[in-house]
């Protein structure tokens, strides 16, 4: 690992920072609860003017053509640092748009990849269904072919940003007669669709940013097709691997943010920090996050050496939500009877910990469950056999559904 930057990252460092400095909303943008989408709209179509939308992206498309490096350098450690990322628009230029580049006709990129650059439009990934869990690949909404259309019937869960996306790429079941991996075709679709009904899901945590969503005789033109017939999990595993890529670092309660806490909280009269049982717990978190921050540097240095990187995502989500949740965990237990108390204008930190015990479990599951990322592990980077799947060569409509 190389901790340094080479003089062409510092320089690139420097440039942004004075961008950033000279042009980010000096306080953080409201939630999309709060009606911040207008704000992240403005700082998107700011950003893209400036090239500092999608890095990657080459000039034709709107982006500057810069490195993965630059990329992770401008958006994950400088904008991230200043509380506004643009997180209406993650999942589009993410996983969805890179997506549509990747398969679609001219015509539909020309129509969309600048609009979402700036932040003109919201889409959304429809790929979870109630009873498939983490397997995308069994998914039961069926698309079935008519003249040039295709109409399709099924539900979606855990869609994020349904409620206020613009468009969305849905992957559905076209063929029962072969496994699973190979009846499936994927689409863009509009979310305004006559048969499309998106209903937000109330969280614990108290927002709704996932959504179920219902398709009754909604009719797809062919030209909307994403890649080949029947074989659309190929074009969903680009997506999946933008969305590993995007996700990987976690967004939870952290290190930092509990030592905050027991710097301002007491146990049995003393500071909570000078308690040797809790001290000892906050050595074991210490070693968790070293491990987080080196195993992200393994990324940005194959990144900053022009290399693809490894599984190192999948890493670092599982210990990242585990921790997170761990720690939001213990920060309740620890505020006792003033960890009830949800009123930010009066809870200690402004109730941030007592929003995390309820949102954490939920990153354990978004983005690829433990059990998924975990099997990913064992498989690419420890080389254990891979699981055992019955399924494997069953034609899908012989799986039994428990019914």
């Amino acid at each position: 690992m190389d901790f340094s930057d080479t003089p062409e990252e510092a320089a690139y460092r420097a440039k942004a920072r004075g961008w950033l400095a000279a042009n980010a909303p000096k306080e953080e943008l409201a939630s999309e609860e709060d009606g911040g989408i207008a704000q992240a709209r403005a700082w998107q179509a700011k950003k893209a003017a400036a090239g500092y939308a999608q890095i990657t992206w080459p000039k034709e498309w709107g982006g500057p053509g810069g490195t993965a490096i630059q990329s992770v350098i401008y958006a994950q450690e400088e904008e991230a640092k200043l509380g506004v990322n643009s997180s209406p628009f993650a999942i589009g230029l993410g996983m969805c748009i890179p997506t549509v580049m990747a398969f679609a006709d001219e015509a539909t990129k020309k129509r969309f990849v600048g609009p979402a650059l700036r932040g003109e439009e919201i889409w959304c990934q429809l790929f979870s269904e109630p009873g498939g869990g983490s397997d995308a690949a069994g998914a039961r909404t069926r698309a079935v072919r008519e003249a040039d259309d295709w109409v399709v019937n099924g539900q979606k869960i855990w869609t994020s940003g349904a409620q206020r996306s613009d468009y969305g790429i849905l992957l559905t079941r076209t063929n029962l007669d072969v496994p699973k991996h190979k009846g499936m075709t994927m689409f863009w679709i509009d979310m305004r669709s006559p048969g499309i009904e998106v209903r937000p899901i109330h969280q614990m945590a108290g927002g709704s940013g996932f959504n179920e969503v219902f398709f009754t005789d909604v009719r797809i033109p062919d030209r909307q097709r994403l890649g080949p017939v029947d074989d659309g999990w190929k074009v969903a595993i680009v997506t999946l691997m933008n969305e590993r890529l995007s996700i990987g670092g976690g967004f939870g309660a952290t290190y930092n943010d509990f030592l905050q806490l027991a710097r301002e909280v007491t146990i049995d009269g003393k500071p909570a920090l000078k308690n040797q049982a809790f001290r000892e717990k906050l050595a074991d978190w210490c070693v968790q996050a070293e491990g987080l921050k080196n195993t992200r540097m393994r990324t940005i240095t194959a990144l900053s050496r022009g290399e693809t990187p490894g599984p190192e995502g999948s890493i670092g989500k599982v210990v990242s939500a585990n921790l997170s949740q761990a720690i939001a965990q213990e920060a309740m237990e620890m505020l006792d009877q003033f960890g009830v108390i949800s009123d930010p204008a009066v809870a200690p930190m402004a109730g941030f910990f007592q929003t995390q015990v309820l949102f954490t479990p939920g990153l354990r599951i978004a983005g690829g469950t433990d059990e998924i990322l975990r099997n990913v592990i064992a498989e690419r980077v420890l080389g254990l056999p891979g699981d055992v799947r019955l399924d494997k060569d069953v034609a899908f409509k012989d799986i039994p559904t428990g019914r």
